[in-house]
């Protein structure tokens, strides 16, 4: 990649939207599966700015959002205890448990830190042989490489003392799930970009066939965010439904095959619960078999953990496109980044964080000619 600036040029972004708008003869609902593709869209407005007959849905691909509340309940008594020192990215340590949340563990004397690669937490129990480290491995599987390569390095240098809490989870499972919903009304899809870095595009076929829907995987720039766009209702309206890479500048067909090679090597497919949506068949990875002695709930024995959501937060509505953040009578009022009710309040990728951070705080949106596209 060169520069970000030619991905949001508004000359351009006028002219996509002109051919979008020439395109559409009827109403299409397409969801981005990508919580940065979310905030992207609400930060330019690019939803406000789409003709009426175009509907943005957005998707549940936000990794912090969909960790499930007993992990995060796992997390927060593994993470209270006097021999561990507890490692996370910074965006889960306002993610609310049950009654707490890591802030506060660390207020209460638990050594809580955060980390910006699961290396850093592996460099942490070279140094702190004393001491267990675990490191809190979420995702989807745009992080697992890196997880998993820690994990490869953690057994190869034979720390005993590293563990990882995994909650990793995979869209193509997410997408199957939704669209055999019975309330599904979404008719295409944006594919989450870096995740098909990662993985490739080999999934996504089937999938579209199956349901009858395209699937263009897309960038997080707005230009990138367009041009998906544009390609998707061009198949609704030509009547097909196939897979298209729009991300051709980072995503090969094949993916990052090496990367692939490591969570073979590590992980293995697993039933995962995502958090306001229940169990999804086949959606997560565990650490397979070899590799357990890396398992934190096995080693602090946190499996049997039992959760129940706060009645009143509707994230899970919003992650599986059900609802907009404004649909719910808590956005804003007892919902809100500093008293968050659930994780799509506080997340960098969040879909009710997007709205509240770009003060999205009701609908129907501004009138279109008073908006500057991506400007």
């Amino acid at each position: 990649m060169r520069y970000l600036d030619e991905f949001n040029d508004p000359a351009l972004a006028r002219r996509l939207l002109d051919e979008i708008r020439a395109t559409t003869t009827r109403p299409w609902a397409l969801m981005e599966v990508c919580g940065g593709q979310t905030h992207s869209i609400i930060r330019h407005g690019i939803d406000q700015l789409l003709p009426d007959e175009v509907e943005l849905i957005h998707g549940p691909g936000c990794p912090v959002c969909v960790t499930p509340l007993e992990c995060i309940d796992k997390a927060l008594e593994i993470a209270a205890r006097p021999d561990v020192i507890f490692c996370s990215f910074g965006d889960m340590l306002r993610v609310p448990g049950t009654d707490r949340d890591l802030f506060r563990v660390r207020g209460e004397g638990g050594d809580v830190r955060v980390v910006y690669s699961p290396l850093d937490a592996l460099q942490l129990a070279r140094r702190h042989p004393d001491k267990q480290v675990v490191f809190f491995a979420i995702g989807f599987e745009t992080t697992a490489p890196a997880n998993a390569m820690a994990v490869h390095q953690a057994r190869r240098l034979g720390l005993a003392n590293f563990t990882l809490l995994v909650s990793h989870v995979r869209v193509p499972p997410a997408i199957e799930a939704i669209m055999t919903a019975p309330a599904c009304r979404v008719q295409g899809f944006l594919a989450a970009g870096h995740v098909c870095s990662v993985m490739g595009m080999a999934e996504y076929p089937e999938l579209a066939e199956r349901h009858r829907v395209p699937v263009v995987v897309t960038g997080f720039e707005p230009l990138d965010i367009l041009e998906g766009i544009r390609r998707t209702v061009g198949q609704l309206e030509r009547g097909e439904h196939r897979v298209e890479n729009a991300y051709a500048r980072a995503v090969r067909p094949d993916g990052n095959p090496a990367a692939i090679r490591m969570i073979e090597e590590v992980f293995e497919v697993t039933d995962r619960s995502w958090r306001g949506i229940g169990r999804i068949p086949g959606s997560g990875w565990r650490l397979n078999e070899a590799h357990r002695d890396f398992d934190a709930e096995h080693r602090f024995d946190v499996t049997g953990i039992r959760t129940e959501e706060p009645a009143e937060c509707r994230a899970g509505e919003v992650l599986q496109g059900l609802i907009k953040p404004t649909d719910c009578a808590a956005f804003g009022t007892t919902c809100t980044p500093r008293t968050p009710l659930g994780a799509t309040m506080v997340s960098s990728e969040g879909a009710c964080a997007a709205y509240h951070l770009y003060r999205r705080m009701s609908e129907p949106a501004r009138p279109r000619e008073e908006m500057n596209p991506v400007g």
